[in-house]
Order: C-alpha cells, then sequence, then structure tokens
C-alpha cells in the first residue's frame, strides 16, 4: 500500500490478493467503480490485483474502505450489487473511511433456511441489530424504507431457526378496521391480510413459502391484529409491533406487558404517519415519552439517511419533511 501526494491530489494504492473476485467487485463494464468514482469525486484505476485511486486524501481512504469492505462481502460468497455498493459508500462515509472493511459478524443475521447473510446498510441499522442482540424490549422509530419491519423480522426468523425461541408473533394494529372486522367481508384470514401483509412479504423473503404456511399452522408463526393479544403471556417468543404509531395508549400498555420469560419484543413506527381519529393521541408517541429513562430498553431512531429503498424514496421523505416543517 502507497500513498503520494500530486498538488492537491492524493494517489493511494493497495492490493487485492485474489484476482477472480475483482470483475464481480468492479461490476460490468467496471460500472460498480464508477459508481464510487461519481459519489466521491475520485479516480480509481486497475491494473491486476493493483489498484489506484486519486483525489482528495480524505475521499481516497473512503473509497478504498469502500472496496475492501465490498471485496470482504465476496470473499464470504455473498453477492454484490448496486444497492451493496451505495451501502458500503454510506457506511465508510459516516466513519470517515476509518471504519475497517470487514463486517462484525455479530451485526449479520443468518438466515439458514434461505442460507442469506443480511448485513446492515447503514449506521443507523447497523445500531438498530446491535439493540436487538443485546436488550429484550426495542423500538425503531423513522421513516418507510429504512429497514425497520424488515430487520426484525429478520433477527425473529433468525432466532427461531437457531432454537433461541419458540414462535413469532407478528402484529399490527388494523386502524381502518379496528374494532369493526365484523363488517368485513369474509373469514378472519381475509379480513386481516390486507393489513398484516407487508409482515407476511418479509417472512416470505426469509423463509420458503411452504415452510411459512407449515409454521403459522403448526402455530410456530402467529400474524395477529394488535387487539387479538390481550389477555395472553408470551414466553419464549420473538413479538413484533409494526406499525405501532396508530396504537392507543392502551392498546400500547397492553402489548408491553405481554412480555413472558425468554422473550423479545421490538415496537417499529413513524411517528409522521399516524392514522388515529383526530383528538386520539398515539401510544407509540405516548411510550417514548414515559419509557425513555427506563433501563433494558433500546431506542433506535432512524432518518432519511438510513432509507435503503430506491433513491427517489430518500428525495421523496425529505420533500414531505420540508413540507410539513413550513405547514405543521
Amino acid at each position: 500500500m502507497g500513498k503520494m501526494g500530486n498538488g492537491a491530489a492524493t494517489v493511494l494504492t493497495f492490493d487485492f490478493e485474489d484476482n477472480r473476485l475483482l470483475p464481480l467487485l468492479f461490476g460490468e463494464r467496471d460500472q460498480y467503480l464508477a459508481r464510487i468514482e461519481k459519489t466521491l469525486n475520485v479516480m480509481i484505476r486497475a491494473r491486476g490485483n493493483h489498484i489506484a485511486v486519486t483525489g482528495d486524501a480524505h475521499q481516497t481512504e473512503i473509497a478504498q474502505a469502500v472496496l475492501k469492505r465490498l471485496y470482504e462481502r465476496l470473499k464470504k460468497g455473498l453477492v454484490v450489487g448496486n444497492p451493496d455498493v451505495d451501502a458500503a459508500l454510506r457506511m465508510q462515509s459516516t466513519f470517515g473511511g476509518k471504519a475497517v472493511s470487514s463486517f462484525d459478524p455479530d451485526l449479520e443475521v443468518v438466515i439458514p433456511a434461505r442460507g442469506r447473510v443480511i448485513s446492515p446498510r447503514t449506521p443507523g441499522q447497523s445500531q438498530y441489530i446491535e439493540l436487538m442482540r443485546n436488550n429484550d424490549l426495542v423500538f425503531g422509530i423513522g421513516p418507510a424504507g429504512t429497514g425497520k419491519t424488515y430487520l426484525a423480522v429478520a433477527r425473529a426468523v433468525a432466532s427461531l431457526l437457531s432454537g433461541q425461541v419458540n414462535r413469532i408473533i407478528l402484529s399490527r394494529p388494523a386502524v381502518e378496521a379496528g374494532e369493526r372486522l365484523g363488517f368485513l367481508p369474509g373469514d378472519l384470514r381475509e379480513k386481516v391480510d390486507p393489513y398484516l401483509r407487508p409482515l407476511f412479504d418479509a417472512l416470505y423473503d426469509m423463509l420458503p413459502s411452504e415452510q411459512v404456511s407449515k409454521r403459522i399452522s403448526s402455530g410456530e408463526i402467529e400474524i395477529a391484529p394488535l387487539a387479538f393479544m390481550r389477555g395472553r403471556t408470551l414466553t419464549r417468543a420473538f413479538v413484533i409491533l409494526d406499525e405501532a404509531q396508530n396504537s392507543t395508549m392502551a392498546q400500547m400498555k397492553m402489548f408491553l406487558t405481554r412480555l413472558g420469560d425468554g422473550s423479545k419484543m421490538v415496537v417499529t413506527g413513524d411517528l409522521t404517519q399516524i392514522d388515529l381519529p383526530s383528538g386520539v393521541p398515539s401510544g407509540l408517541r405516548h411510550a417514548l415519552d414515559i419509557l425513555e429513562l427506563v433501563p433494558g430498553i433500546g431506542f433506535a431512531c432512524f432518518n432519511d439517511q438510513d432509507i435503503v429503498r430506491h433513491s427517489l424514496v430518500t428525495r421523496i421523505v425529505k420533500a414531505y419533511a420540508g413540507q410539513q416543517q413550513q405547514h405543521p
């Protein structure tokens, strides 16, 4: 590895061991290198396994850290795509290029049934996964697209498959149906499916569909509206309450007090998307206020920098946030 100044520019050089991985690291027609160059305003040149990055000294170090992070991913047999390049850029830019290129295995969620390893793509996601690992109750708060629900379901599935818990319970407040479920046509499954569909989607991404169906039939996985949690004590379970901003204060207290021995709870929500009737306070907002100083509870607060969907989603969230500030 070498570094030499060239006027205002710095040239940072380093090598990779396995030439066979480099086409996957660079991308088709070097598209991943081009993405890194454009984002960091650097120039990357490769000759064999020898890499030279030219640009601002700080940015060249970030580029090196990004490439090494992606290379470590390939060495582990994982794929690299545009989302992974963007994730590495976000992570390394946040830590100023000082974060080592290798992944912290404790922050990876392994899904044996799919042969997948899910890694955090933003610093906020890293903190969230760490909090879920170390706390029995975690709140994940922030805008759409930050992975709040997806990562919670991933942790739940990994915990079930490894035997840490005996079942998964996924719940949402069905605000549109509320206590009016009886007025909807069809059986219970047909009634609640529209409100719980995002949880099903995350499950199907983690497990083969036949496993999801089998585990739901056996009771290992339960998906139900929040109202169905009343009166229960949930032991050795991984329990997720999604869209919690639409719970009432009474519902939130009821849910949180279901926590039993050997269980973990994750509560996710977006306080900018409250759909409760006017004048009804959000149980999530109330819980955050009164539980802030209670030991043993983790709080992960996401922002638009943690959005990992299409880049346009970040710009849309920022636009709406700006409009709300102008017209509260």
